[in-house]
């Protein structure tokens, strides 16, 4: 009887202690708040460094009223441009935010964008890319620009996502990716927003790919887990978030900035702004 009691007591203060603990593992987690993650890369090139901004993944979420939250770290950074990586809009929540954060970067940076799948998928693709129009922002489609700067110039390369094939486009993700594959330029960076092509990119011999649609994993475990599931590589990813290198070519994948946007939270995984220096 006596032993039977001490097991119900220890049972009882389990039940106490193991909300508890999950609470203090499973809170910090939920953190949410814009970060700023900095990379830097050697280019062998440049006599000056050169400050890239990548935003990718934002989908149209709330970041302060007019996004002031994320275009004031943004401009808190200087950077030489921003490079847009893709699903800057959603299929679901309205416009809003992103027209607030267009509008907040225009005229002030050299801006280049390239589409995700999102921008596909809710019918209203042709009503998006007008808006970029309206707020001077350069769209990369299978397109370079030279970006000169007082370092050096940058080839800036940019493709839309693979569901651009289901608007009818007549060049899809291949044909774009040819036509932008180096030539004998200088520093050629590519703005495209999956990581999972990366072998496409280091065949093509692009010297930096900036990618975002992971979303970081969704849920990680610092130090043990880099990502538990990201669209289109599935559970586990390999190319979730961070810096990873083949060859000669060095691919950065922002975790981006989807919040509310998401069904399910992110754990120990928030919402970032890179910035690339290129020295």
């Amino acid at each position: 009887m006596e032993k039977r009691g001490q097991e119900a007591g220890k049972k009882r203060r389990w039940r106490r202690i193991l909300p508890a603990v999950l609470a203090l593992l499973i809170v910090p987690g939920l953190d949410a708040r814009l970060r700023v993650r900095e990379y830097t890369v050697e280019t062998g090139v440049l006599t000056q460094p050169v400050r890239l901004a990548l935003v990718t993944d934002l989908h149209s979420c709330r970041y302060g009223e007019g996004e002031k939250t994320l275009l004031d770290a943004l401009d808190a950074q200087a950077p030489d441009a921003v490079l847009l990586g893709g699903d800057i809009f959603d299929d679901v929540l309205d416009d809003d935010n992103t027209e607030a954060f267009l509008a907040g970067i225009s005229g002030r940076y050299p801006v280049y964008y390239v589409t995700g799948n999102h921008e596909y998928w809710n019918g209203v693709y042709p009503q998006k890319m007008e808006c970029l129009s309206r707020y001077e922002i350069t769209r990369l489609a299978g397109s370079r620009e030279v970006l000169s700067l007082p370092g050096g110039e940058l080839t800036v390369c940019g493709v839309d996502d693979p569901e651009c094939y289901t608007t009818g486009q007549r060049d899809g993700f291949e044909e774009q990716l040819a036509a932008v594959t180096p030539q004998g330029e200088g520093y050629t960076v590519l703005l495209s927003h999956r990581p999972e092509r990366f072998a496409d990119y280091t065949d093509a011999g692009f010297d930096l790919v900036l990618c975002g649609h992971a979303h970081g994993g969704q849920w990680r475990i610092p130090g043990l887990l880099n990502g538990l599931w990201a669209p289109d590589q599935g559970f586990f990813p390999k190319l979730a978030g961070g810096v990873y290198t083949q060859g000669d070519t060095t691919m950065i994948v922002s975790r981006g900035l989807a919040r509310e946007s998401t069904r399910i939270p992110r754990l120990y995984d928030p919402p970032e702004l890179v910035i690339v220096t290129l020295t």
